[in-house]
């Protein structure tokens, strides 16, 4: 699993994330933003708080809401998922 290490909230729904590998990049939320849980990011105080967790290690927000790792590092490279988690083991 990647570790992140530091995120930032960007303006239009998008977040900046560093992993513990150096990988960094963008990632648009902007898709994710009107699907059940996610509708709350629509708050733009609540989509600023935003945070690495420090147990998991994801991108999460209070109350338990939170992004997978691996599929944020799936953004960022281009890599497809099972490629991956084949580097991974």
């Amino acid at each position: 699993m990647y570790r992140v290490i530091d995120v930032k909230p960007l303006s239009s729904f998008r977040i900046w994330v560093k992993f513990e590998d150096g990988t960094e990049g963008t990632v648009d939320l902007s898709d994710l933003v009107n699907k059940g849980i996610f509708q709350r990011l629509r708050e733009e105080e609540y989509f600023k708080s935003v945070y690495v967790d420090p147990e998991t290690h994801a991108v999460a927000w209070p109350g338990d809401l939170d992004l997978c790792p691996d599929a944020l590092y799936s953004e960022i490279t281009g890599k497809e998922m099972f490629l991956i988690f084949k580097a991974i083991k």
